[in-house]
């Protein structure tokens, strides 16, 4: 009876991370998307020069490059979750500063 809870305490104590591991690697697939749709939208509306425009993404490629040797053993352990997540609120703050700085395209002049 007693290696029984054993065993199934075991079983559930090494599944728990392998199941959590693929939604938070989700997490951070959903957010790299919506910050890169948000740039996309603020380069289209004109918000953000081309040299802004080139400097967030290349931000985001940076981002994807950590997420990318994160997930090379399969596992991102919490520490490189949190690495990640933290380079991710950066470019957040980056996003909505270049955004919102006043500096716009060139043909946005005549958009108005």
């Amino acid at each position: 009876m007693t290696k029984m809870i054993l065993a199934g305490l075991t079983a559930i104590t090494v599944a728990i991370p392998l199941l959590a591991t693929p939604a938070a690697a989700d997490s951070i697939d959903q957010r790299q998307s919506w910050q890169r749709h948000r740039i996309e939208d603020a380069r289209r509306s004109g918000e953000l020069n081309r040299q802004e425009y080139r400097s967030l993404m290349s931000e985001q490629r940076h981002i994807a490059d950590m997420e990318r040797r994160a997930k090379a053993d399969g596992y991102v352990s919490r520490y490189e979750r949190r690495m990640i997540t933290h380079a991710q609120n950066h470019a957040s703050s980056h996003i909505y500063q270049e955004s919102h700085d006043g500096q716009t395209a060139w043909y946005r002049k005549w958009r108005r």
